[in-house]
């Protein structure tokens, strides 16, 4: 048997025929004249070499032959999945998704905004939805984004190739923090106090300098860098078991707020912007329009 593509409009109808078990009934449920569904039935017989469908020995509607008992299951359900594949792309369900979102993120951005977002996922009601996140590896996002291998990039909005489309999810400040009872007490540090202090800095370069320590030599200061660590995460921990204090996002701080106190820097550093950036294939996309929707209403 020789189906072309062109016949595909066929085997609709052979679905519908088989369901209804009625020319009329079938030619209605079409939009198409019986006249019209009946050489379309002639069409079918000649290929697949078997009736399909005889008429009932009552003379009420038609009997499916045992050819075509045989394709009827398979038929509905392949005809299903295509109409799925087709389907409005307006229509997205996160209950019933079978998708994985991949995130490029740094832990400071995962910690700011990926949890709410897993959060969010897991009240979805669904078992098929899922998101992973990975290092935001300037080299090659673009290129595995038009290649669908990454979906969203979150990061520093002067960091976004100019290739993406690109929302600010965030402003961000930088706040001084120090762990719960630190002995320096509650009152926020004068600049000498702050640079009398030792410090933690994330560097995944391991480097003891970064741009606030540039910002306090144009002040004529310097400080106390004691130790420095490749992630984010490692920071609270390390505060939570030494006298050190860091420099890093209020909103990243704020996470850990049970065994973090927060103060007020005593200088002035620029706020940024965190940004949300995903390549224009996926502009349209409805999963993807309700992941941005996701992230751009998560509040801390």
């Amino acid at each position: 048997m020789d189906i072309r593509p062109s016949d595909l409009a066929l085997l609709v109808s052979l679905n519908a025929l088989l369901e209804e078990n009625n020319v009329t009934r079938a030619a209605a449920r079409l939009h198409i004249s019986q006249p019209a569904l009946s050489a379309q039935l002639a069409r079918l017989r000649d290929l697949f070499g078997d009736p399909l469908l005889v008429p009932s020995e009552s003379g009420r509607g038609m009997v499916p032959t045992a050819r075509a008992l045989a394709l009827r299951d398979g038929l509905r359900d392949s005809l299903r999945l295509l109409e799925a594949a087709v389907r409005d792309p307006e229509s997205f369900d996160p209950a019933r998704a079978e998708r994985t979102f991949m995130i490029a993120a740094n832990d400071n951005v995962v910690t700011m905004f990926g949890i709410e977002l897993v959060r969010r996922i897991a009240a979805s009601g669904g078992d098929g939805l899922r998101a992973g996140f990975v290092e935001p590896n300037a080299d090659g996002i673009v290129a595995r984004m038009e290649r669908g291998e990454l979906d969203l990039l979150l990061g520093a909005a002067q960091t976004i190739p100019q290739a993406l489309k690109a929302v600010p999810l965030s402003s961000e400040r930088y706040v001084m923090a120090q762990r719960s009872g630190h002995p320096r007490g509650m009152r926020a540090p004068s600049l000498k106090q702050f640079c009398a202090l030792k410090h933690v800095l994330v560097s995944g370069r391991g480097e003891f300098h970064s741009f606030l320590d540039q910002r306090l030599k144009d002040l004529g200061q310097q400080r106390q860098v004691a130790v420095v660590v490749p992630h984010y995460s490692l920071v609270p921990t390390i505060l939570a078991n030494t006298d050190y204090v860091c420099t890093l996002p209020v909103r990243f701080l704020q996470r850990f707020s049970g065994q973090l106190d927060i103060f007020k820097l005593p200088f002035d550093l620029p706020e940024f912007a965190i940004a949300m950036a995903w390549h224009p294939r996926s502009e349209h996309d409805a999963g993807h329009r309700w992941l941005r929707e996701q992230l751009k209403s998560v509040q801390l």
